[in-house]
């Protein structure tokens, strides 16, 4: 069981620091484009971490599509709350829309034929 869920946290703590190496600096569009960049690199170190060992790990029991769909919902969902809690945007229903097309692809990605 541990092998089914120790992919999943690693890659949801992965992508929480790739969201914020990736988006957090645009609340500082102030500081030279240098500067959040190395920070940015900094951060994405650490999400490095997570992310290999989760695919290595989950590689044993997802396949590479399975884990890259896992990876791709995970995204979504912390890009969505980092948005809303950190970057202060509204969610949209259209964006819940798009989350519910994503769904069925999880379906069909993950559904023995």
């Amino acid at each position: 069981m541990i092998k089914f869920i120790a992919p999943i946290a690693l890659l949801t703590i992965s992508n929480v620091f790739m969201t914020f190496a990736w988006y957090g600096h645009l609340k500082f569009r102030s500081t030279a484009l240098i500067t959040v960049i190395l920070v940015s690199w900094g951060i994405a170190f650490f999400e490095y971490c997570f992310q290999v060992p989760a695919n290595r790990i989950g590689y044993e029991v997802y396949n590479a599509v399975q884990l890259k769909t896992i990876q791709e919902v995970i995204t979504l969902i912390v890009f969505s709350l980092f948005s809303v809690w950190y970057l202060k945007e509204q969610f949209k229903w259209n964006y819940l829309v798009g989350f519910v097309f994503i769904i069925l692809a999880v379906f069909f990605i993950f559904k023995k034929w």
